[in-house]
Formats: structure tokens, C-alpha cells, sequence
């Protein structure tokens, strides 16, 4: 009988390290050795070993000539076994070329004697056992990290490419790498943003969101990283920045595509290396955070505009998901109806004893230019206006109703602007009774976000008291 003895490929510059694998484990493989990432692909050009070991941990200038290697690796030979050698600190385009990769692991330095496990061997050298003789043990290979299943728990969907999305963002959750989500405004992004916080191994430290778009241009880099006083003109005191804030926690940054370009540069060394300097300050600090990133725009039009770095697009779009607006996942309106129900019952001590299939029905047929954000402010209307138990539709604003659907949310795939509105009006509707419906609404949509205060109600919609309560009274609001 043969005993076989595999072929182990090992890539060091360091001539003790590769004593000490030959003495360890010199009677279970065949060693080969390389000095260089070109010699290894050379070699693989030529043999097929089992696997690869890969010594990193001298690591310089960021990690990004052994990530080019890697993602050269990963686009030929994607199926070799890989185990990365590296000490405590990972740089980020490692980690995150991990994620992507099933068949590479992170093993550390001093797990060496595990090694041989990562191949599917243990002990001494064994003859081969024919596929009769294969014990379930033998099959019992080493799997690499599993993420989380809080994701696929909490983000519940019935729509089959969501459900692919939702596993590979599984995966790359448990690693330290920066994630790109695109959505329309309302799809779910902060959402799902909190709950790949909660899949990492940083899910005890904060979670903080910056919403870019909320800035103002100027005021941005201070509330990124930070600025010293005297900075500018406001600065009267030191301030820290979101990513100093955020400790070794997560930071989301939402809409970063109203970035300006110099900005750019600096998430990017963020991204890069942690190293960033507070405005009007010659001091390098480093953040520790884990950063998300999204927007409700497609990226790559604006890098063809000249609007958007093409470096720190290559460098986010590697890990980049989409997330599908409410209108493609028509199968999750009823399941994300019901919890909101269930939800908003609670919060405000209704009682709902049954809903109307004609509820359903509407809610089906109307294509959510607002998404789930939408469908959620919809949902806890009906609920706060059910008073018999039994909700119905006419508990459900009258635009649902008749389709009356509102500008999308669909972000334009050619120049990053917002399509047109597009209206869908019943032809028996009178415009009179069209700007009564549309003004209640309004009204209403103000005093669930003002908590029904009526006077507050009134300062933000710019009338008097007398004047809401007289339109409170004209279209029977209750609140």
C-alpha cells in the first residue's frame, strides 16, 4: 500500500521558519519552498500542491503588495487550500480579501501546530484509505469562521437575491473589512447596517451614524475627524471627530457620494490606514473603527463625471452590496406589514383582532416609491386610526388606496439624478379633491413626527393653531 505524502507549498523569506515547518510536519507533507509571491505562482503554473502557507507577518506598507498577490491568487488558483501566517495585526486589504475568499484563513503565528489540521491531516503519515474505507471523520475537514446568523434573522426576506445578498454580507461581517451598501432612500440600509454591527466581533462597542448629506460642506471634515480650536472661525474649544468617537466600534457613513473630492482622499487613507490629522491639527491620530459606507446612488457614473475618486471606488466596490427597493421584493410587503403591526399594536397599546384581505390587497398593488420606510409610516397610521379592533382600508391613507404613487426614490443609473415623478392619477379624481387628499395627508404625516402636538405641529407647517384645528375639524383628524 502507498503512503502518500501531500505537497505542501510555503512561501517565508524566513530560513528558521521554514526549519521549524520542516521538523513539524516533515512526515505528513512534502515541503516546497519559495522565497517570493512570483516564485509561488510560477510553481502553481506547474504543480498542483494542496495547499499554500503563506508567511505574513512582516508586513509593510499597508498590506497591499501581499493583497495584490493574494487577489492574483484568488483569480487563478481560487480553489487552493490557503493559510495566511500573521500575527495580532491584520492590515485591512488582507482581512478583507479573506472575506472574499472560503478557501483562505487567517491563522496565527502561534497556532503553528494546528497547521496541519487546516489540510485535513493530523498525526503521522497514514496510507491513503480508499473511498470504502473513508471514515466520517476523514470528511469532517476545517471550516472557515461562520458569521453570525443574526443578518438572515432580523433582515427577513423571501426574495431569492436578497437572500444570496444576505449571506455573503454574513460572511464579510465577521471580518474587519470595510462594506459598501447601495439602496434607494428607505430601503433598509441603516437597518441592515446596525445588524452587521451586531454579526461582528465588535458588537459591544458603539455603532455611530454620520448622515453626510445632512452637512453642511464646510462643517463636514470637523465632523469626521474631528478639529483643534482656533481652527475656523466657530472653533472655540477641541473637538474629537466621528472616528475618534467611535472607539473600536462601527461607523456608518451615509451618503457619502456628497463627499467632495479632497474628502474623498481622506476616508480613503482612513480606509486605508486609520491615519488621519483633526482640522487646523499637525497631529496623526488613529482610528480603531470599523467603517460601512453607503449611499443611494450608483457610484460609478459619478467616477465617469469626475465626482467621485476612481481609487477609493475600486477600493469600496469590492465589497459592495445592493439592496433591492421595496417594489422588486414584492413578496416581503405582507411579512414586513405584519411586524410592523405587531410593532406599532405594541408601542401604542392598540388592540388588533383581525385585518381585511382587501388591506392586503392594497398593500400588494401599490408599488412603494417610499420603500420600507414608507410602508412602515403607513402601517403605524392604520394602526393609531384602528379604534374597533378590525383593521381595514380605510384605515390606510387615501392615496394608497387609489395608486396614487409619489416621485421614486430610484436614483437615475446615468447621471445621479432623480427621476422625474411619475403620477398616477384616476381619471375620475377631481383636482380639488386630489390637493384636500394630498394637504390631510400632510397634516397627519406632521403630527405623528411632531407626537401629535398640535402646536408644534403648526410651527412646522407654517400656519397658526386656529388654522390646523379648523383643518383638523374640515377632514375629521382626531389625534
Amino acid at each position: 500500500m502507498i503512503t502518500r505524502r501531500p505537497q505542501i507549498l510555503l512561501l517565508t523569506p524566513d530560513s528558521s521558519f521554514v526549519a521549524d515547518v520542516v521538523q513539524e510536519f516533515g512526515d505528513i507533507f512534502n515541503v516546497e519552498v519559495c522565497d517570493s509571491s512570483s516564485a509561488v505562482l510560477a510553481y502553481l503554473a506547474e504543480a498542483d500542491p494542496e495547499g499554500l502557507i503563506a508567511d505574513l507577518r512582516l508586513v509593510e506598507g499597508g498590506g497591499h503588495a501581499q493583497a495584490a498577490f493574494l487577489e492574483e491568487l484568488l483569480g487563478n488558483y481560487g480553489q487552493l487550500n490557503t493559510v495566511l501566517l500573521t500575527d495580532q495585526n491584520v492590515p485591512e486589504p488582507i482581512q478583507r480579501l479573506v472575506a472574499c475568499g472560503p478557501s483562505v484563513r487567517l491563522v496565527a503565528y502561534d497556532k503553528i501546530s494546528q497547521l496541519a489540521e487546516h489540510f485535513g491531516h493530523q498525526g503521522d503519515a497514514e496510507p491513503s484509505p480508499s473511498p470504502a474505507e473513508e471514515s466520517p471523520a476523514a470528511e469532517e475537514l476545517p471550516k472557515p469562521p461562520q458569521a453570525s446568523d443574526c443578518l438572515s434573522r432580523q433582515f427577513e426576506t423571501k426574495t431569492p437575491a436578497m437572500r444570496r445578498m444576505l449571506v455573503d454580507l454574513q460572511i464579510a461581517a465577521e471580518y474587519d473589512v470595510t462594506v459598501m451598501l447601495i439602496g434607494e432612500t428607505g430601503a433598509g440600509k441603516t437597518h441592515l447596517s446596525k445588524l452587521i454591527h451586531e454579526a461582528s466581533p465588535r458588537r459591544d462597542e458603539p455603532l455611530m451614524t454620520v448622515a453626510c448629506g445632512a452637512l453642511p460642506n464646510d462643517l463636514i471634515e470637523s465632523e469626521l475627524f474631528g478639529h483643534v480650536k482656533g481652527a475656523f472661525t466657530s472653533a472655540h474649544a477641541n473637538k474629537d471627530g466621528k472616528f475618534l468617537a467611535a472607539g473600536n466600534g462601527t461607523i456608518l457613513l451615509d451618503e457619502i457620494d456628497v463627499l467632495g473630492l479632497e474628502q474623498q482622499v481622506k476616508l480613503l487613507r482612513v480606509i486605508e490606514s486609520g491615519q488621519f490629522e483633526p482640522v487646523g491639527s499637525n497631529q496623526t491620530l488613529q482610528s480603531q473603527a470599523r467603517i460601512i459606507v453607503a449611499s443611494n446612488l450608483e457610484l460609478q457614473p459619478l467616477v465617469e463625471q469626475g465626482r467621485f475618486r476612481p481609487d477609493l471606488y475600486y477600493r469600496l466596490n469590492m465589497l459592495k452590496f445592493d439592496i433591492l427597493p421595496l417594489r422588486q421584493r414584492t413578496s416581503d410587503v405582507l411579512p414586513l406589514a405584519e411586524r410592523f403591526v405587531k410593532r406599532f399594536t405594541e408601542k401604542h397599546g392598540v388592540k388588533i383582532e383581525s385585518t381585511d384581505d382587501r388591506l392586503y390587497e392594497s398593500l400588494l398593488a401599490y408599488p412603494w416609491p417610499g420603500n420600507v420606510r414608507e410602508l412602515e409610516h403607513v402601517i403605524q397610521r392604520a394602526v393609531i386610526y384602528c379604534r374597533d379592533g378590525h383593521l381595514r382600508t380605510e384605515h390606510l391613507p387615501s392615496h394608497i388606496t387609489a395608486g396614487i404613487a409619489g416621485p421614486s426614490n430610484e436614483p437615475a443609473k446615468t447621471n445621479g439624478a432623480t427621476r422625474s415623478p411619475q403620477l398616477n392619477l384616476p381619471p375620475a379624481e377631481s383636482l380639488e379633491r386630489q390637493v384636500a387628499s394630498t394637504e390631510q395627508e400632510v397634516i397627519e404625516h406632521a403630527l405623528l413626527r411632531n407626537s401629535h402636538s398640535r402646536t408644534q405641529t403648526a410651527k412646522d407647517l407654517g400656519i397658526s393653531r386656529v388654522t390646523l384645528y379648523n383643518k383638523m375639524k374640515k377632514y375629521g383628524i382626531t389625534m
